[in-house]
């Protein structure tokens, strides 16, 4: 055993299942019992906090799955950043890693839950160390402020191993996984708000308060009945950007190409193995956006220490240094209101090419590290007694064949998803761009799987064939 596996197994984990394939409605308890933990989670507030330096970020933590101020501040953070540090040291080849095996893989899964641990106790201390959760500053100079200090950190300590573990409930017991599902249900309720609600920013009635109201439906007719165009100008172009997203999205994801396989050990039966367009479906995106919002949050947290290496802000709004390029300007807004200029365009170029570029590298790190390459969809194939009709039953023919599709696809779903994120923050769509189209993402193919799950449940056959 070696040293990750056996500082891993200090850790206690969450036991699979005894049987081979768990029920629907197994599942789906599982699912909702978790999603239900996770939200009664983001409302429990932080016990002797004062300062919330990080509650403006609103659309970062979306994408991380936090809740700032709250025990899951840290959300998911650590899980992906992990996970982002694992897939470049393997990508580039400094950790070889061979997952295909039992022990590889079980290397891979210890380690990569060291440093989910370790990332977790790093981002608590450096969130309240930092200033970015901090004690109340009445308390500052006094022997009650380090105190206090610890027990913010031990707090979001409790909240990372909490996200940590549920989520391996979910990978285990529910559908989909816990960083995607934690995703979805803070976007959704995040854009239904933006959308439909009534109140205004200060949580009042927003009829008749002077205040205009959170949800943009309302703003558009409230411009409208008080002829103002340029504020339902606005409203409607978030509204349209949100729906573009939305329709292109599900539009995307039915796209794929099917290869007709038959079974080696039934005559005259056979299935299309489909191949997505978006062959690594929003994984890549997930990992590109928590990368930019750390980046972010890295760059708030050392400008309250004093030291903006990576930028500054005024307000929520980055205005200088690099942390400036990776925050996206909204276009469409300025082109409206006629703000636009030279630099907001480039501004949207470099942004546009970081997601891009970010979404194509981790399609590729991804593919080569899950298990999604064409030799290893061509093991699976062999191993289910499938064969491509009129081929010998080789698996270095499958091989072969998949090959010819796998890499561009992995390669144009990159470019595809990450052009499709970038355009939908440039249009200031309803709760960040990159959020809706995570939403949708993970909600389209949360359905396929309780789909799939429900079918073979009804049908116990098919489920049989399908294992062979």
């Amino acid at each position: 055993m070696g040293f990750f596996e056996k500082v891993a197994n200090i850790f206690p984990e969450v036991r699979g299942p005894s049987e081979k394939r768990l029920g629907f409605k197994t599942k789906l308890k599982w699912t909702l019992l978790i999603l239900v933990a996770f939200f009664v989670l983001s409302v429990i507030p932080l016990y002797g906090l004062g300062q919330n330096a990080l509650s403006q970020f609103e659309s970062l933590s979306l994408i991380l799955g936090a809740s700032f101020g709250s025990i899951v501040s840290l959300g998911i953070g650590p899980i992906v950043t992990a996970s982002i540090v694992l897939q470049l040291l393997t990508g580039s080849g400094i950790l070889k890693i061979n997952t295909s095996t039992p022990e590889g893989k079980s290397f891979f899964q210890g380690l990569q839950k060291v440093m989910t641990v370790f990332f977790i106790v790093f981002e608590a201390f450096i969130y309240v160390f930092l200033g970015g959760l901090a004690p109340a500053a009445d308390l500052l100079g006094t022997s009650a402020y380090p105190i206090m200090q610890l027990m913010l950190v031990f707090q979001l300590i409790l909240g990372g191993m909490m996200v940590l573990y549920m989520d391996q409930v979910i990978n285990k017991y529910g559908f989909g996984s816990g960083v995607s599902l934690f995703i979805a249900a803070g976007v959704s309720s995040s854009i239904f708000v933006r959308a439909f609600s009534p109140l205004n920013s200060v949580g009042s009635w927003a009829f008749g308060s002077g205040q205009a109201p959170i949800g943009q439906v309302w703003v558009f007719f409230q411009s409208l009945m008080n002829r103002n165009p340029l504020g339902a100008g606005i409203a409607l172009a978030a509204i349209l950007a949100t729906v573009f997203v939305f329709a292109f999205s599900v539009y995307a994801q039915a796209m794929k190409i099917e290869i007709p396989l038959s079974f080696g050990r039934v005559r005259g039966h056979g299935i299309r193995w489909p191949l997505k367009f978006l062959y690594t479906s929003n994984i890549p995106v997930i990992l590109t956006a928590a990368l930019l919002a750390n980046i972010q949050l890295w760059a708030r947290l050392l400008e309250n220490w004093g030291k903006p290496i990576l930028g500054t802000f005024i307000g929520n709004t980055p205005a200088s240094g690099f942390v400036l390029w990776v925050f996206p300007p909204n276009i469409v807004q300025g082109l409206i209101t006629g703000t636009v200029s030279g630099l907001d365009f480039a501004h949207a170029g470099v942004y546009m090419l970081l997601m891009i570029g970010g979404a194509v590298l981790f399609s590729i790190f991804w593919v080569q590290t899950s298990g999604m390459d064409a030799a290893a969809q061509a093991k699976q194939m062999m191993s289910s007694g499938l064969q491509i009709p009129g081929f010998r039953r080789d698996p270095r023919v499958l091989e072969a064949i998949l090959n010819r599709y796998i890499p561009s696809l992995t390669i144009l779903g990159g470019i595809a998803i990450g052009v499709l994120a970038a355009s939908a923050d440039l249009m200031g769509a309803l709760a960040n761009g990159t959020g809706i189209l995570l939403a949708v993402m993970i909600i389209y193919k949360l359905y396929e799987e309780i789909a799939q799950q429900h079918m073979m449940d009804m049908h116990p056959s098919l489920r049989k064939m399908m294992e062979k």
